[in-house]
């Protein structure tokens, strides 16, 4: 592993999808886990390891999970950009379900936010979150004194939460074209994970409605029967889903609540 020491980010870091600090430079490279991060400015063959070896690596991930490997993947820059690759048997899964092997060359990353997973043991997710920052040309001008907007997010309660991140887990996958689960495999899923709670279909929809109508009652459109009309579909909790991702009440990393022991 290189001698130079990139700035760290705790454990405790807030989800990369809801921003960097403004002021960063342009090129600068975050990678977050649930271990912890760092931060790395562009140089012409800089790489950023990560992997379950946390003495080899830049970024620890699946430290505790024998199905990833030591040194599971890479982030290189070469040119302008960022570029991924793996080096791990377990493919990397990317957004819209794409999948990187080791055998497959390196793509270049976007700027901005990308969640990256690697399925590890007894249906594990472990998620790596990277963040480019745009160039300048990619970006409108800033407004160094202007006050930082940040989204309305909506309190959940913990059961709440768990709920809508087995409904919406398609979306927080960033699957191509996600839709939600049905009121039975929410349920099921639930029981999975927390089986003394005895979940029905019946007792996921009233919570979920219970969501829709509290977002409704705060001025959220299209969350009800008579604003979207017949048919209806799965379109009242795709939209429910769509705010809670775009107000970030939703991230990748309350993904981890899929786990037995989560």
């Amino acid at each position: 592993m290189p001698d130079e020491r990139p700035n760290e980010l705790p454990a405790n870091h807030h989800s990369l999808a809801l921003g960097v600090p403004a002021g960063v430079a342009p090129g600068m490279l975050h990678v977050l886990a649930a271990t912890g991060g760092i931060t790395v400015g562009p140089r012409e063959g800089r790489t950023v390891l990560f992997g379950r070896s946390r003495p080899e690596v830049h970024v620890c991930l699946g430290e505790d999970d024998l199905r990833i490997s030591r040194e599971h993947g890479a982030l290189t820059c070469r040119g302008d950009r960022w570029w991924i690759s793996t080096r791990g048997r377990l493919p990397l899964r990317l957004p819209e379900s794409r999948l990187l092997f080791r055998q497959d060359e390196p793509i270049p990353l976007r700027t901005g936010y990308t969640p990256l997973f690697v399925r590890g043991s007894h249906e594990r997710l472990h998620l790596l979150e990277v963040h480019v920052q745009p160039r300048n040309g990619n970006r409108p001008p800033a407004d160094h004194h202007a006050p930082t907007h940040p989204p309305r997010t909506w309190h959940l309660t913990s059961v709440e939460k768990r709920v809508v991140v087995v409904l919406a887990q398609r979306y927080l996958l960033h699957e191509v074209h996600p839709i939600p689960l049905s009121w039975r495999q929410v349920a099921a899923h639930l029981n999975e994970i927390r089986p003394a709670e005895d979940w029905n279909h019946k007792k996921v929809e009233r919570v979920v409605a219970e969501v829709r109508n509290r977002l409704r009652g705060n001025g959220v459109p299209g969350l009800t029967r008579e604003e979207v009309g017949e048919p209806i579909g799965n379109t009242l909790n795709h939209n429910l889903i769509r705010e809670l991702m775009e107000s970030t009440t939703l991230v990748p990393p309350d993904l981890r609540i899929l786990d037995h022991d989560g």
